[in-house]
C-alpha cells in the first residue's frame, strides 16, 4: 500500500490531533497544531495512504442543514484517504532565546501503530529537517524524547544522527526524564535526492516497539 508524505494543512489538523491521541501520553488542543501550521507552513509534514477499504461518504460527514458538513471520521482526511502519521514542527520562537542562530524545534512525531517499520518516522523527519533548514534557514534542530523510548532513541541517534545535549530531569507530566539532542543542519547533507534511490537492503529500519514521543 503505497503511503505519500506531503506538506501538512488546516485541514489535516483533527487527523494529526488524533494520531497524537491515538498514540501519545502528552497530547496537545487543535490550535496548537493550527499555531504551527499558520506560522510555519512548511515545516509540519503527514503521511497519508489510500484505503482499500474505502468508508461511505456518510461515514465522513454529516450535514447540519444549512449545507455545512461535518467531520464525522478523525482517521480520514477524505474518502479513502487516511491519515497513518505526522511530524510537527516550529522554529525556535523563545524571546529569551534570539541571540541564538536560527533554529528550529520538533515539537512532535507519531506514526499509527499498524503503520510501523515501515520507515514512514524517518521519512517524516528528513522532509521537515529539510524543510525548515531550506525555507526557515535554521542552523540546527531540536528535540526532547524519553529516556524509555528505545525506537525513539534509534530513531533520532542512529538513524539521523541527533547528538544527546543533556538530560533534563522530570521534564514530562508524569515526572519521566527527557533526552534533550540536537542535530546541525547542512543542507547538502539533507537534500531528498540522496535518499530517494537507496536500496531497501541498505535502509535502517525504524524498530517502533514502543510510541514515539518529542515535545
Amino acid at each position: 500500500m503505497p503511503v505519500t508524505i506531503r506538506r501538512a494543512t488546516i485541514d489535516d489538523i483533527i487527523c494529526m490531533q488524533n494520531a497524537n491521541l491515538h498514540n501519545l501520553p502528552e497530547n496537545y488542543m487543535l490550535k496548537y497544531y493550527m499555531y504551527h501550521i499558520l506560522s510555519w507552513p512548511e515545516g509540519s509534514f503527514v503521511a497519508t495512504t489510500t484505503d482499500v477499504d474505502e468508508p461511505q461518504m456518510d461515514q465522513l460527514s454529516l450535514e447540519d442543514g444549512k449545507g455545512q458538513e461535518t467531520k464525522l471520521d478523525p482517521n480520514y482526511l477524505a474518502p479513502g484517504e487516511k491519515l497513518v502519521g505526522y511530524v510537527l514542527t516550529k522554529m525556535n520562537d523563545d524571546p529569551d532565546q534570539q541571540d541564538q542562530a536560527p533554529n528550529g524545534h520538533v515539537t512532535s512525531l507519531s506514526v499509527m501503530r499498524t503503520y510501523r517499520r515501515m520507515g514512514i518516522a524517518e521519512k517524516l523527519m528528513r522532509q521537515a529537517l529539510f524543510a525548515l533548514n531550506e525555507v526557515y534557514g535554521a542552523q540546527f534542530v531540536s528535540l526532547h524524547v524519553r529516556q524509555s523510548n528505545r525506537a525513539a532513541l534509534h530513531l533520532y541517534a542512529d538513524t539521523l544522527e541527533f547528538e544527546v545535549l543533556s538530560v533534563e530531569k522530570s521534564y514530562y507530566q508524569d515526572g519521566e526524564d527527557a533526552y534533550a539532542m540536537k542535530k546541525i543542519l547542512k543542507l547538502d547533507e539533507l537534500h531528498p535526492k540522496n535518499f530517494a534511490n537507496r536500496k531497501m537492503a541498505e535502509k535502517l529500519e525504524d524498530d517502533f516497539e514502543s510510541d514515539l514521543l518529542v515535545a
